[in-house]
């Protein structure tokens, strides 16, 4: 082969080799958008950090909105953060049913999105999220311990959130035979409009009105509406009588768990979700496939989707050191106040 010849396969070589890294997609080119629905929630926080921690590592960007509780603003949002660039979307919705506007927007751009925490019922969304069903369970699981018969209260999430039904759903698995049976009475069963503590408290405090005080137990859906039926109770001296159930592990929860005015808080570590989140953005910006993804179905509508359901744990009295030895709260947080003659194993 003369040298001419050289030099044209050598052009040719190297050509190839560029139409080969033009087509590959690296995780330092990508920018990852989040729609939070409001971001004013402690836990939300935490899920960030976790999120923006993973997308550093795997050297891509991280921008965000916040939809500070409007599903108008949200799919503004949503809009804002596919002209900036992103990638990809991680989406905590407000509004599960108000947010498709937005999905659709993504999916004609073809950006893929993560439906984070919260159902979005659209097959073009991957669903990632804590299995919300046995979070119910969990929590009635507990409360039943404690109170095998009496009048209950269901104090449930927001109506706009489809978790809010998932976790009913699972509560109600634990605890229907025990209200055939008529052990149980359910005397009081409302949602919480934006999973807001000052709407539970407020209607805890109604409910309480309307028996006379006589509620033997509450499964409230998560710490920030357990929070608000405690401070109900407290009002009455009923506090750390009247099991009451959470979930997130939000710190001041846990603490009411050491100080025994919260019975349970199923934890769902937000620093797995948020790293799992970030890892399936990124895979899904580069075109990849999701390992270990389920088929999901469960929604209202029915509607089978790709996704993920994480672990959940229960964490009490007896099992407080699960989460101050993983880092998520320290001692002297989870057992602020405790009476020593009443403390955990954990707190002491």
């Amino acid at each position: 082969m003369n040298k001419r010849m050289w030099s044209f396969a050598l052009l040719v070589a190297f050509g190839m080799v560029g139409v080969l890294f033009a087509g590959t997609v690296f995780a330092k080119d990508l920018t990852i958008g989040v729609s939070w629905s409001n971001f004013q929630e402690e836990r939300w926080k935490t899920d960030e950090a976790a999120i923006k921690d993973e997308l550093k590592k795997l050297g891509a960007k991280y921008i965000s909105a916040d939809a500070q509780a409007s599903p108008e603003k949200q799919i503004a949002d949503i809009e804002s953060l596919i002209a900036r660039g992103a990638d990809a979307l991680i989406v905590l919705a407000w509004d599960s049913d108000a947010i498709r506007p937005g999905i659709a927007k993504a999916k004609a751009e073809g950006i893929p999105v993560v439906g984070y925490d919260r159902l979005i019922e659209d097959p073009y969304a991957f669903y990632l999220t804590f299995d919300n069903k046995e979070v119910g369970r969990l929590q009635a699981a507990e409360v039943f311990k404690i109170k095998p018969k009496g009048n209950y209260v269901f104090i449930k999430g927001a109506s706009t959130d489809p978790n809010a039904d998932f976790l009913n759903a699972g509560q109600r698995e634990v605890l229907q035979a025990a209200i055939d049976k008529g052990d149980i009475v359910i005397v009081g069963d409302q949602y919480t409009e934006g999973w807001k503590p000052e709407v539970a408290q407020r209607n805890m405090e109604q409910i309480l009105t309307a028996t006379n005080n006589k509620v033997d137990a509450v499964v409230a859906s998560n710490d920030g509406t357990a929070g608000g039926v405690v401070a109900a109770l407290t009002a009455q001296g009923m506090e750390g009588i009247t099991p009451v159930s959470g979930q997130d592990g939000d710190h001041a929860a846990l603490n009411r768990v050491a100080r025994g005015l919260q019975t349970v808080s199923v934890w769902k570590d937000a620093r797995q979700l948020g790293k799992e989140a970030a890892d399936i953005a990124v895979t899904l910006a580069k075109n990849e496939k999701v390992a270990n993804s389920i088929v999901f179905k469960d929604g209202p509508k029915k509607v089978e989707m790709t996704a993920i359901l994480l672990k959940p744990i229960p964490i009490t009295m007896d099992n407080l050191d699960v989460v101050i030895d993983a880092d998520w709260i320290s001692k002297q947080a989870a057992c602020q106040g405790v009476d020593p003659a009443k403390a955990p194993q954990a707190c002491k």
